[in-house]
């Protein structure tokens, strides 16, 4: 089942900064049209207007929580037996685990390099927004709880991931969930190009009509287990191709119809 249009013009939401200020606004090309608060909050136009410069680009959505998908391309899948133990067969069901809203990075900060780690690899991944309270959620109804989508980083420390035989400590570090530019409102998800680069080499190029469980599959189940609030995140798996980073590189990743959310790596002090 796939969402087509949610019932929206197109719209980009960003969430930004001055000094202290911190805003919701709606933007087209560099202008801004100020929000009290977030849409999928109830928030609305304040009639504000602005040019974007001189504000800083934020994480676009605070969520209280990510719930991310693992093995949900099949290229990805034959490729993790290399790099996640147990990785090469298909799930029955969505493999799920979580981030920690901690771990949230704004365009174009830095993503750490645990000391620690011997293996950083970056993950480009197409993240839902929630629109509203979801539970118990069928598939037909799911395009009703979506806000929009945006890009999203799974980054991931492999020997922790290898060594601890759960991904908590591998996936959660602080700078771990790079989110952004934009949460796109009124899109589908269906027939999306994502992409990795690094250094402006291509890593990995998927495309959603890959997915394994698709959008709506993913929101109904993970909505039977747990409350969806609005602005919480569902990160939907990456397609093959990964593979390591070290300080100094430059990862974009790419959603088609999205925007292209872009971290620099730096080592921890």
């Amino acid at each position: 089942v796939g969402l087509g249009q949610v019932g929206r013009a197109l719209r980009q939401v960003v969430r930004v900064a001055r000094g202290a200020e911190i805003t919701y606004a709606t933007r087209s090309a560099d202008a801004l049209f100020f929000l009290d608060g977030p849409p999928w909050a109830g928030g609305r136009p304040t009639g504000g207007t602005g040019s974007a410069a001189g504000w800083e680009l934020l994480a676009p959505v605070e969520p209280t929580k990510i719930v991310c998908v693992g093995l949900n391309y099949r290229a990805h899948i034959a490729e993790s037996a290399t790099v996640i133990p147990g990785g090469a067969d298909a799930p029955g069901e969505p493999l799920i685990f979580l981030k920690p809203p901690s771990a949230v990075l704004a365009p174009g900060k830095a993503i750490v390099y645990p000391r620690g780690v011997t293996r950083l690899d970056p993950e480009a991944e197409l993240a839902v927004v929630i629109g509203r309270r979801a539970r118990h959620v069928s598939v037909d109804r799911a395009a009703e709880y979506v806000a929009g989508f945006t890009c999203f980083n799974d980054v991931s420390a492999r020997n922790y991931q290898r060594q601890d035989g759960q991904w908590t400590r591998a996936k959660g570090f602080d700078t771990f969930a790079p989110l952004g530019p934009a949460v796109v409102m009124g899109l589908s998800p269906d027939g999306r190009r994502v992409e990795c680069r690094v250094n402006g080499e291509r890593r990995q190029m998927g495309n959603t009509s890959d997915l394994l469980f698709p959008v709506p599959a993913l929101i109904a189940y993970i909505s039977q287990i747990m409350t969806l609030e609005p602005g919480d995140v569902i990160a939907t798996g990456t397609p093959a191709g990964v593979a390591p980073v070290v300080p100094g590189d430059l990862i974009e990743i790419e959603v088609e119809g999205v925007g292209t959310l872009e971290n620099f790596v730096t080592a921890a002090p």
